[in-house]
């Protein structure tokens, strides 16, 4: 597999690759570094870098990937002709067509998108033209790879798309390893101590930053806000700043994924699930890591009604699902819940089949067997080339 991504030190990126190796296939990678970011340890036969981007700079990305077409054949060469291709989201997809325009026979190319960014949505002639773009590109494409229903329903039903697969964002979760447990399970939880919602993972929603601090605040000491992960900082004033001068909410910075995972989930008793970066459209239909991470490792998830998040939480019969995010509504739903009730909602989550929130061995080899079809058609074509 040659893997094609945006963002190389992207945390789903490493675990599309644990994925595809855990299936059986060797993976090659290829792609652009953030500004910001060391190097990443990828499990990979092959590392190229394209190029430095930088975030929320959409017209900076294009223009790298613009560059990149003109060398990207030779800086490949070396890698060989792949069996499949698969470009993560849609400013790749030039370069996965450059690729195979160069190599004799056409391994088949796979479409990964698990964000539809919002300029696809508009209703003008930018939308218009970006919702083109990515149909001309992915006219030839053998597979449509997604990690939500409602994004099928909202967009590429409507839009036109390749045979999908819906790939949920599940936790590449080996066998024997550590799973976390919420503290309200433990053999003696704390009656007077503080309820901890834990938001981790891409912090990038300035409402939810917003409102977490004045629940928090209002609560006076017996609600505590943790954040870790990465947040975007284009989205925030001063998020360190502000952070600081927040007497119940903290920042412990970025974790390693999933290594870390059982850890920081088993020292909060809900997880914040709640995103307003695209409100309304893909933060309505994304399903995010965190569902599936927090669940997994014994966190009450807490979610917006609407939402394919709620839909999913509401399915299991789990967590906590507000009708919005003011003040008065998180005092009377988080703010009154008491170290028995989260030890009941965190039972429920536990009992809860971790393969709906994990992703095993068997579901890589899967995974992997469906990509290599996808082959079939021109395989002796291709071992004829």
């Amino acid at each position: 597999m040659l893997y094609l991504v945006p963002n190389l030190a992207d945390a789903a990126v490493a675990r599309r690759i644990h994925m595809m190796r855990a299936g059986g296939a060797e993976v090659a990678i290829a792609g652009f570094r953030r500004a910001d970011a060391a190097p990443p340890d990828l499990d990979v036969v092959n590392y190229v870098e394209l190029g430095e981007t930088f975030d929320a700079r959409f017209g900076q990305r294009i223009t790298a990937v613009v560059r990149a077409l003109g060398s990207i054949v030779r800086r490949l060469r070396p890698v060989g002709m792949p069996d499949v291709v698969i470009a993560r989201n849609l400013e790749m997809l030039p370069l996965a067509q450059r690729l195979r325009a160069s190599w004799p026979a056409r391994p088949p190319l796979v479409y990964e998108c698990l964000d539809i960014h919002r300029l696809l949505l508009r209703e003008d002639v930018i939308g218009r033209a970006m919702r083109g773009t990515e149909q001309h590109l992915t006219r030839n494409a053998a597979l449509l790879l997604t990690s939500s229903p409602a994004f099928l329903r909202n967009y590429f039903d409507i839009h036109g798309a390749p045979p999908a697969v819906v790939v949920e964002n599940k936790v590449f979760f080996e066998a024997g390893a550590p799973r976390g447990s919420n503290p309200a399970l433990t053999s003696e939880p704390a009656t007077d101590g503080p309820i901890r919602i834990g938001w981790f993972g891409a912090l990038r929603c300035r409402k939810s930053l917003d409102a977490l601090a004045r629940f928090a605040n209002a609560m006076d000491g017996k609600v505590e806000i943790v954040l870790r992960g990465r947040p975007a900082l284009t989205e925030f004033p001063d998020f360190h700043g502000f952070v600081a001068t927040q007497p119940h909410m903290r920042f412990e910075g970025p974790y390693r994924n999933p290594q870390d995972l059982a850890d920081i989930y088993s020292t909060v008793h809900l997880a914040w699930a709640i995103d307003f970066f695209e409100e309304g459209l893909n933060s309505q239909w994304l399903l995010p890591n965190r569902i599936y991470e927090g669940c997994l490792h014994g966190a009450v998830p807490v979610a917006l009604a609407g939402t394919e998040t709620a839909a999913l939480v509401e399915r299991h019969g789990i967590g906590i699902v507000l009708p919005n995010i003011s003040e008065t509504t998180l005092f009377d739903r988080l703010g009154t819940l008491t170290t028995v009730r989260i030890g009941g909602l965190a039972r429920a989550v536990a009992a809860v089949d971790e393969g709906h929130f994990a992703c095993n061995a068997a579901e890589c080899r899967m995974f992997v067997d469906r990509l290599q079809a996808l082959t079939a058609p021109d395989q002796t074509l291709r071992e004829a080339a």
